[in-house]
């Protein structure tokens, strides 16, 4: 094997250091974010996963992240995938640290779902979208037609680990290259490369996140977006047509053969796409999650206890919820009445936020409610407009005293956080056309 010596780097996310390498530097950055393999250490080490590198670096400055829990990057914490808003900050930290304001964004198989999620939260981050093997969701359901069913999970999930850089049935190699099913070299090049790339358990949590679905994301990006498939997997075609549907500015191009390594005519057909057209405009629009809180009964506490200790609560619930909007990332947008309403990059944080909220006030000697939604929202300066802000503060006006509600696309998009929900049923929200199912919070 001919072997080249990366250069690895570290951006710290949150306490946890994320692995990167920066290759070329060329007038366009590149962000890369694979599946679960091939890691950086792969890539150098087994020239086959590394063919197209070499052309993608002749025009751009390349940047390989090693996902959480995968390759060099810290390991998964307490065993269990990091939730997709979760990667999208490693992205941002790795971006951050290797000074790229602005890049390409280019997310393979499991990785496509960062990478989507990343472009629909960072418009003016994103110069444009690629998708190699990428999915909204990995396993079938009524809507969504493609993959293996549900209930396949955990049987899937024994096999990886089971098979996971095994070289006599190496896990994949079906989906990888299967044209290169009875290479033994090949098969032992396969195997070494994914137990390189992440340990048995990270490949089988990683791969089988349960109930990642970012399908409401899809209309939010506003990127140009490239996705690519080999011309010989009908499946990935039409799973590649399905995300083109939902995404404005997209294209499908395939390329030769049913394998899903890259050669060097990949990187070409990125090239054109990056440096044959003008970027899209991007708009005020971004993909935010918003909360609502609010005190419930506060004209029966008023009148019980007086103006000034009420008053003096009061001052003592502000100051709680932004400590603990300061703790979890949150911005405060505005109050209104004796509520808050604030903005999050991610559901995951917003939820903890909402959850610590409700059970502080209460040791406080105040009942709060508190409502989460993630959706299309409008900027106009420091200022958050648009239906999901509406949305948003109907699902809290739902909610019962000590209740955190939310939609359904935050608990989608939430899904191996650890946060539980219970179903609360399908509500026609006041001024909103559409109506939502609304979820409560059972632990955050």
């Amino acid at each position: 094997m001919a072997m080249r010596i990366p250069k690895v780097r570290y951006a710290d996310a949150d306490g946890v250091s994320i692995a990167y390498e920066v290759r070329g530097d060329g007038p366009h950055d590149l962000v890369r974010i694979s599946g679960v393999f091939p890691s950086i250490l792969a890539r150098a080490i087994v020239p086959i996963f590394n063919q197209g590198d070499d052309a993608l670096v002749a025009f751009a400055r390349v940047i390989v992240v090693d996902r959480r829990g995968t390759g060099m990057s810290d390991p998964l914490r307490e065993g269990s995938v990091a939730p997709l808003e979760q990667q999208v900050a490693d992205v941002v930290a790795v971006m951050d640290d290797a000074g790229s304001e602005r890049a390409v964004i280019w997310g393979a198989a499991d990785g496509g779902q960062v990478a989507m999620l990343f472009a629909a939260m960072y418009p003016e981050r994103t110069i444009a979208l690629v998708l190699s093997n990428a999915f909204a969701r990995w396993f079938r359901s009524d809507d969504h037609p493609f993959g293996p069913p549900e209930d396949a999970r955990e049987h899937l999930a024994e096999v990886a680990r089971r098979h996971w850089g095994d070289p006599d049935s190496p896990w994949g190699i079906m989906v990888a290259a299967p044209s290169l099913q009875d290479d033994p070299a090949f098969r032992e090049q396969l195997a070494f490369v994914q137990s390189i790339s992440a340990s048995r358990a990270a490949a089988a949590a990683t791969f089988f996140a349960p109930g990642n679905d970012i399908r409401a994301v899809l209309p939010l990006i506003q990127a140009r977006t490239l996705l690519i498939v080999p011309a010989e997997t009908p499946l990935g075609f039409e799973r590649a047509r399905f995300l083109a549907d939902l995404i404005a500015h997209s294209d499908v191009e395939t390329f030769p053969g049913s394998d899903m390594l890259y050669p060097s005519a990949v990187a070409a057909m990125i090239e054109e796409f990056v440096t044959g057209a003008p970027p899209a405009p991007v708009d005020d629009r971004v993909l935010a999650t918003v909360m609502f809180t609010d005190i419930v009964g506060s004209t029966d506490q008023l009148a019980a206890v007086g103006d000034r200790a009420w008053r003096a609560d009061l001052d003592r619930h502000d100051a709680f919820v932004r400590e603990c909007l300061a703790a979890t990332g949150g911005r405060e947008v505005d109050t209104a009445g004796d509520g808050f309403f604030a903005v999050f990059d991610g559901p995951a944080r917003a939820v903890r936020c909402a959850e610590a909220i409700v059970v502080g006030a209460r040791d406080l000697g105040i009942d709060v409610r508190a409502g989460v939604h993630i959706g299309e929202c409008e900027v106009r300066g420091e200022r958050y407009a648009g239906i999901a802000v509406h949305t948003g503060a109907r699902i809290a006006a739902l909610a019962g005293a000590g209740e955190v509600l939310a939609s359904r696309t935050v608990k989608d998009l939430v899904a191996g956080s650890g946060i539980t929900f219970e179903d609360c049923g399908v509500h026609q929200l006041k001024g909103i056309p559409e109506p939502w199912q609304v979820y409560r919070v059972v632990s955050a």
